[in-house]
């Protein structure tokens, strides 16, 4: 039978997204087609669809979590096979192929940002990882960022400290687990009701962010500690420059940001915001060391957990909106997911 797809199109920037039918995409070298079973919406989905990022000048194919079953693969693909589940970092929104956008029934994924799912792990929770593990990636592991040691699957105590702002995002949680496998304790932010969650991630101490006196109350207990940086996985002005403001007590350091780093942030606060796909199409050697060389047995063995939950919405595309709606108005803890 002759399959078809459909996907969730926005047309233009500030209109709601149009479900309607496109092509599937034929994998190409180093590629995979998946059917997808769920996706997860991120900021940058509605971010987008709001205007706040770069003009849509023609209608795309948002979306940058997947998960699902491999159709086919492409030429030169030996790690992966037809029929496998697999969870991906789809790349439309930096290549700007519909095909390799998320938001679909079937999606073409570059096999660096791809890893097969635990038997013991459903489709709606491989789908919260993809694009909150490249980018924490980044802002942990690349050169020019914080440049922390890899994460391994034995973990040697580095004599380290990581501060996570924002923690239980789902950005913070990928942040938490990454350093803690790469041998750095974290001392993270979060509001009161997401302590536990912070600490089930393995962060040591958790410290309210909405608290009058976080920045005296973090710069106290990091006094005692060899900082290795700071991770803002919220990055709004106030959070980067509470952020940068504990580095600067402490003589200062290097921040990574997921939003374009404030023109405020103190001199001796180094601050580079993150851009995840990086890892995927330049650092090409550290997304193979994450994604292929540590991801896949991290998953198996539970040391890296599919966190937050998902929270899912509905079932198929026409249900995407509604996904990136709910995003919009702020969550906490968990994932907007939708099925397909």
């Amino acid at each position: 039978m002759t399959q078809t797809n459909q996907a969730a199109w926005l047309r233009k920037e500030k209109t709601k997204l149009e479900v309607g039918p496109a092509e599937i995409g034929k994998p190409g070298r180093g590629q995979i087609l998946i059917k997808n079973k769920a996706v997860a919406i991120n900021p940058v989905d509605w971010k987008m669809q709001d205007g706040h990022l770069f003009p849509i000048n023609e209608p795309k194919v948002m979306g940058n979590d997947v998960a699902g079953e491999i159709v086919e693969v492409g030429e030169d693909v030996s790690d992966f096979a037809k029929g496998q589940r697999v969870l991906a970092h789809v790349l439309g929104l930096v290549t700007g192929k519909a095909e390799e956008g998320g938001f679909q029934n079937f999606s073409i994924a570059h096999t660096i940002g791809v890893c097969p799912i635990p038997d013991n792990m459903s489709f709606e929770e491989a789908s919260v990882l993809p694009l909150a593990i490249s980018t924490a990636t980044q802002g942990l592991f690349a050169k020019d960022y914080l440049a922390l040691p890899k994460p391994s699957h034995d973990v040697e105590e580095s004599g380290k400290t990581l501060l996570v702002w924002g923690a239980s995002s789902s950005v913070g949680a990928a942040a938490v687990q990454l350093a803690v496998a790469a041998g750095l304790k974290v001392i993270a932010t979060a509001s009161k009701r997401n302590f536990d969650f912070c600490k089930d991630l393995g962060a040591s101490q958790v410290f309210d962010y909405n608290s009058p006196g976080i920045v005296g109350d973090l710069t106290a207990a990091l006094q005692k500690h060899d900082v290795a940086g700071a991770y803002d996985a919220i990055s709004t002005r106030d959070t980067q420059l509470n952020t940068s403001q504990v580095l600067a007590q402490l003589g200062g350091g290097k921040m990574a940001t997921v939003l374009p780093a404030s023109d405020e942030i103190p001199s001796t606060v180094t601050a580079k915001s993150v851009y995840a796909v990086h890892i995927l199409t330049q650092d090409k050697q550290l997304g193979q060391a994450i994604w292929h060389g540590f991801l896949p047995d991290a998953l198996k063995s539970g040391q890296i957990r599919a966190l937050p939950k998902p929270e899912v919405v509905g079932h198929g595309v026409e249900h995407i909106q509604a996904g990136l709606d709910k995003n919009r108005e702020g969550v906490s803890a968990v994932k907007v997911v939708v099925t397909l």
